[in-house]
């Protein structure tokens, strides 16, 4: 598709391939990838570009298909102009593109604990966007504000009232892209942190295929969360456990499969198609609803056009 961009000093690149950009390493081309070299090159671009033109901001595709026909969108990528992260007191400022476990690493280096997102495949935007938690903790436990630039072009501040965020997901405005985050997290012995996050992730490696192409958990847990999304509204109920009982677990769908390991985690055994990973995880959803009654729902994004 043919669009009239305006100028920009950042990276511009037409019919751009994003299987290589996503963890599962599917899917087809983008109409174009902007890589911006600062939030004033966004801002300009998103105000002079088409309102009709549709946008995907993409972060470093931990959680994401796409479909094999591609996206008809200006893709909106952040790189190493959005990725500093910055500790003040117990205040975490971090660009969006940079990396979850950079974030916990670089805070518990100044005794701030935001030790659960060690573990947490992604960048520190997206974890906004999904309200990303683990052992009990989400983002929005620790969330103070965000810098996002509006689909027009304007830059402003998100405050957690505007984000309202719940169980796996938060309200940021369609189109817009976050820029930068600041968190608050708890005071804490660096040492003892740095422990603790070598202990998580011994225990996920024991329990997850972290050595396969994957997105992380597929479905969301069913039920059991308020709004709030913390973890005093959970209930025992686990994706995993009714994918278990609907027999499900190691199932196959030409290179795609639910882990034998973990049985929430799709992963591409070496030859998936989009199709492939979306069909077996839309016949999962089928087979656990048939044996329990219960509506599995999609943690993975999906976007695009099929082939």
């Amino acid at each position: 598709m043919t669009y009239d961009l305006p100028p920009v000093r950042g990276t511009l690149t037409p019919n751009k391939d994003l299987s290589g950009l996503t963890w599962l390493r599917v899917g087809g081309p983008a109409d174009w990838l902007f890589q911006p070299a600062d939030v004033d090159d966004l801002s300009e671009f998103l105000a002079a570009l088409d309102p009709a033109v549709r946008v995907f901001p993409m972060g470093v595709g931990s959680n994401l298909i796409v479909r094999d026909g591609g996206l008809r969108a200006v893709v909106i990528r952040l790189g190493r102009g959005f990725n500093s992260i910055e500790v003040d007191g117990a205040t975490v400022t971090a660009g969006a593109a940079a990396l979850d476990a950079h974030v916990a690493r670089k805070a518990a280096d100044a005794g701030v604990d935001l030790s659960f997102l060690r573990t947490i495949p992604g960048a520190i935007g997206g974890a906004v966007r999904m309200n990303a938690g683990c052992y009990g903790s989400y983002t929005a436990d620790v969330f103070i504000s965000a810098e996002v630039v509006l689909r027009n072009g304007t830059v402003t501040t998100l405050t957690i009232e505007d984000v309202n965020f719940q169980y796996r997901q938060s309200d940021v405005p369609e189109g817009a892209v976050l820029t930068k985050v600041t968190l608050r997290g708890p005071k804490a012995d660096p040492e003892a942190l740095h422990a603790r996050m070598a202990e998580q992730l011994a225990k996920r490696d024991a329990t997850q295929p972290t050595k396969d192409r994957s997105a992380g958990s597929t479905f969301r847990n069913p039920a059991g969360f308020s709004s709030t999304g913390r973890a005093d509204d959970v209930h025992d109920l686990k994706a995993w456990k009714v994918i278990d009982d609907a027999g499900m677990r190691g199932a196959r769908r030409g290179g795609a499969q639910m882990s034998e390991k973990h049985s929430n985690f799709l992963i591409n055994t070496g030859q998936a198609t989009a199709a492939d990973l979306e069909g077996l995880g839309e016949e999962v959803r089928k087979k656990v609803y048939d044996s329990s009654g219960i509506t599995l729902e999609w943690e993975i994004m999906r976007i695009g056009d099929p082939a």
